[in-house]
């Protein structure tokens, strides 16, 4: 369908609007302070009329599988999962209701983080706890869907693996355009080392810092806000983190390269295979030094990247050495295209 989508963001610090038109040409793109209650309604009477209005929302449950039209009903569906993701969640319905008010007569959509990964197959979500637990929901639902959902496709390739590198970091294994594995679980805390994320951690060290004094929120700070690169090296940015030689910075990039190139080994395992490995978002599309030192672990399967290329790469590139088995690519985040395809696809 040719329409004109307006993308919308919500998180903590701002309310990130992407209008797109019939060609996902951007039109506008202004990114909104939840601290001026006046702008929305400024922006948007600034702006062409959309056709429609896309969420991403980073929680879906069991329930939303694919991308569903917006009522009152999904909402208060939507609002049942804030448990799940206490952090967003609330996020994404303010921003549901603050553009719903304001655009009350333009259809909505909310696109799901989560949904990407509602084909994963029973053995890679489920998790071995008492049938009680897994009752109450507690299985691996993965994130960054959005991401690795247009990364993958733009691979072009029957089995690929996506890594989306950001403050956030996840991988994705995908078998002709179905996602068959990924990194993150429960919550995004879980896989890769991450800027402030710890990644994996053996779940009885976490019991036994709370049989010794640590309490939950203590726990959740130092596993979601202080772990990670920043609990290495003191800070969470890898920009500053390549730009430093001491101890701690170096210890913190081998902890990432090691993390990462032994969740790619396990994503190509369940596709049995590999065609193509991608680099996505921040750290994925900027951090030359970062895709070298994973690719060098990973000649054995056929990972060999062009120095040059990966060097020099920008936006959308190939990067990969000249006949390796498999092709190595740079592809910037467009989570708002994705978002845009699911709208009209539900639309249709």
């Amino acid at each position: 369908m040719s329409l004109r989508v307006l993308v919308v963001n919500a998180g903590s610090s701002s309310l990130k609007l992407r209008l797109l038109g019939p060609g996902d040409e951007v039109e506008a793109a202004p990114d909104l302070s939840p601290d001026e209650p006046d702008a929305l309604d400024e922006q948007l009477a600034a702006m062409p009329r959309p056709d429609a209005v896309g969420h991403r929302v980073v929680h879906g449950g069991d329930r939303f599988r694919d991308a569903v039209v917006l009522d009152d009903d999904v909402v208060a569906a939507l609002r049942d999962l804030t448990d799940l993701a206490p952090l967003h969640q609330p996020l994404a319905l303010d921003g549901i209701e603050a553009v719903g008010r304001a655009l009350p007569d333009v259809p909505a959509v909310a696109c799901f983080d989560t949904a990407f990964h509602a084909t994963l197959p029973a053995p890679a979500f489920t998790y071995a706890l008492p049938r009680a637990w897994r009752e109450m929901g507690v299985r691996r639902y993965g994130f960054h869907g959005l991401s690795h959902a247009y990364a993958s496709r733009r691979a072009g390739a029957p089995r690929v693996v996506t890594c989306h590198l950001g403050a956030g970091a996840s991988l994705a294994a995908v078998r002709d355009g179905a996602c068959v594995d990924t990194t993150m679980g429960f919550t995004p805390l879980e896989g890769l080392v991450m800027a402030t994320r710890a990644g994996n951690v053996d779940p009885g060290a976490l019991v036994w810092l709370l049989r010794h004094g640590v309490d939950a929120d203590a726990l959740e700070q130092g596993l979601d806000r202080e772990g990670g690169l920043r609990g290495l090296a003191g800070d969470g940015d890898m920009r500053a983190v390549l730009a430093r030689d001491d101890a701690d910075a170096r210890l913190a990039l081998d902890a990432y390269v090691h993390r990462l190139r032994a969740a790619i080994a396990a994503m190509a395992a369940a596709l049995g295979g590999l065609d193509a490995l991608v680099f996505t978002g921040g750290v994925g599309e900027h951090a030359a030094e970062i895709r070298a030192r994973v690719a060098e672990g990973l000649g054995f399967l056929g990972v060999r990247l062009d120095g040059e290329r990966n060097a020099r790469a920008h936006a959308d590139a190939e990067i990969g050495a000249d006949g390796a088995p498999v092709r190595a690519l740079v592809v910037t985040a467009r989570e708002d295209l994705e978002v845009a395809r699911l709208t009209r696809e539900a639309l249709s």
